[in-house]
């Protein structure tokens, strides 16, 4: 049995699936909070590894997940996925955060590169202990 479809399907089936391809690469990893902060053993979280590594962790009775990146220069950061124009949950894309519904841009350190988004990410303090990351969830994101 043959089914056509017209353009307008087409795209929108198409969109659909990149869209769901994006949500499905990121796992979320439920993390424990442990005095305002959340340790992540790097041996753990091997996608990380990688020069522009991602991953996606769920604090303990946080509402929000937080993105931990690795940039290029070898450090880390972290910062919330929620775009600051109208509250979409930005994809990572390489070097950017890109946000699916309006198109806003931001750096992996959070900076709006492109907008309508005017405020950058909220960003979380990240400090390397040796081979263990620690993320301050203490007070406002930096």
């Amino acid at each position: 049995m043959s089914q056509n479809i017209d353009r307008r399907e087409f795209i929108a089936t198409c969109a659909g699936a990149a869209l769901l391809a994006g949500c499905v690469s990121m796992v979320t990893h439920p993390v424990p909070v442990t005095d305002g902060y959340v340790r992540l053993a790097l041996a753990n979280f091997p996608d990380l590894a990688a020069p522009l590594g991602a991953i996606k962790i769920q604090p303990a009775r946080m509402a929000d997940p937080i993105y931990v990146l690795a940039r290029a220069d070898g450090s880390f950061g972290a910062v919330s996925p929620i775009c600051t124009h109208r509250g979409c949950t930005v994809d990572v894309q390489g070097p950017r955060l890109v946000c699916p519904c309006h198109g806003s841009t931001y750096s992996r350190e959070g900076e709006v590169l492109r907008g309508p988004a005017q405020r950058r990410l909220a960003r979380y303090r990240v400090v390397r202990e040796g081979d263990t990351l620690v993320i301050d969830l203490g007070g406002t994101p930096a």
